[in-house]
């Protein structure tokens, strides 16, 4: 099997002093692996498109750390090749999404009903193993290798745990399936799930990539009366527009955007944070309106730590939520937005900006941190 994987990381571009481009560093070295089959509970899966996340950039550069060496990459879309023993409801050539949480069903949060927050898959996830056993891959040395959230889908296969798939009809294009495992289903379920957005509120969206795009449509789905679409790249801004979004401007823009657009004037309903900075997710709590709610979905750096007035709490009667996955439940959520885009209320195709082999996934790094993409998608 072919695999992308990371055996050191390279810092961001902007640290001094200055560190070269991915292109130059190659920090992915693709490379041929043997083929592991799957154990009971687990699936092998043929994997047809991958998709470059801001998650696996800041694998890359650092910032969110993990074992390695690691085989990156969580969006997916695929057919089943192989099946282990004690799965009965997933068949050889079934299309599938692959989802980065692979909930196990039985912890607090599972029976909860918040499988996104799975504390078995938060485990395993972070210790790079799979939710039914250790890491399977291996370097042609022996070494270990990491799996990435379950799935480590810059790849031509991967085994999986069949809790890290949801079965989709024939009928949909995999350039469209392979993004619905993160980035629509993040975007998505932040507004639908986590803010529960009702028609005639209003929104703003800050950060206006692939998951804040999503969100977009996610409001402008939900009826919003105004979804004001916040980016410092002017270049994303007809994108938005396209996604639903009614106004589009840069940070600089966003007080009187928001003043204008929100319907009374004081700030909008909800502020959805999508770019993973704690100075944005405060100043979104200062443009939501009394009771309004931000929901914070980017992942800043670890170290970053957020300060505001407390006072807007108990006192304005605001809202600070997280949202992982969206709050989403893969095996409801991805079917039912895979219906709106049937019935063409979720331009989801927007987001695909190309598609390129995967030996040029470096290449592919510079181009996601430099906003020159939105969902650059790979073949193996």
């Amino acid at each position: 099997m072919k695999a992308a994987v990371l055996y050191s990381t390279v810092a961001k571009a902007d640290t001094a002093p200055p560190k070269p481009s991915y292109a130059d560093a190659r920090p992915l070295v693709v490379q041929e692996l043997e083929r592991p089959e799957p154990r009971a509970g687990e699936l092998g899966v043929a994997i047809t498109y991958s998709s470059l996340c801001h998650s696996d950039l800041s694998v890359v550069d650092g910032s969110r750390v993990r074992p390695l060496p690691m085989a990156l990459g969580h969006e997916a879309v695929g057919r089943v090749v192989s099946v282990g023993a004690g799965v009965s409801d997933v068949s050889v050539g079934d299309h599938v999404v692959l989802v980065f949480v692979p909930s196990c069903g039985d912890c607090r949060a599972c029976r909860a009903g918040r499988p996104a927050l799975c504390h078995r898959a938060a485990e395993v996830n972070g210790s790079g193993d799979l939710l039914h056993g250790e890491a399977l891959l291996r370097t042609p040395s022996g070494e270990r290798i990491n799996h990435h959230l379950g799935v480590s889908a810059f790849a031509d296969y991967a085994v999986v745990a069949r809790e890290s798939v949801v079965v989709i009809d024939d009928d949909v294009p995999d350039t469209v399936a392979a993004m619905f495992g993160c980035a629509v289903l993040t975007g998505m379920g932040a507004v639908l799930n986590t803010a529960a957005v009702t028609a005639g509120q209003s929104v703003a969206v800050f950060g206006l990539g692939a998951v804040g795009l999503s969100a977009v449509m996610a409001a402008s789905l939900a009826g919003a009366g105004s979804v004001i679409a916040i980016d410092p790249n002017p270049g994303k801004h007809q994108l938005a527009l396209d996604c639903g979004a009614t106004v589009v401007g840069t940070p600089d823009d966003a007080a009187s955007l928001i003043r204008d657009a929100a319907a009374a004037g004081d700030g909008v309903d909800v502020a959805i944070e999508a770019v993973g900075s704690a100075g944005v997710i405060a100043a979104c709590l200062g443009h939501v309106t009394r009771g309004g709610a931000v929901v914070s979905v980017g992942l800043p750096h670890p170290s970053a730590e957020l300060t505001v007035p407390a006072l807007q709490f108990a006192g304005a009667g605001k809202r600070l939520l997280g949202s992982y996955m969206g709050d989403a439940v893969p095996a409801r959520d991805i079917p039912l937005y895979l219906g709106y885009w049937r019935e063409g209320r979720l331009p989801v195709e927007l987001l695909h900006t190309d598609t390129r082999p995967l030996t040029e996934i470096n290449e592919g790094l510079d181009a996601l941190a430099s906003g020159q993409v939105v969902r650059r998608l790979f073949q193996a």
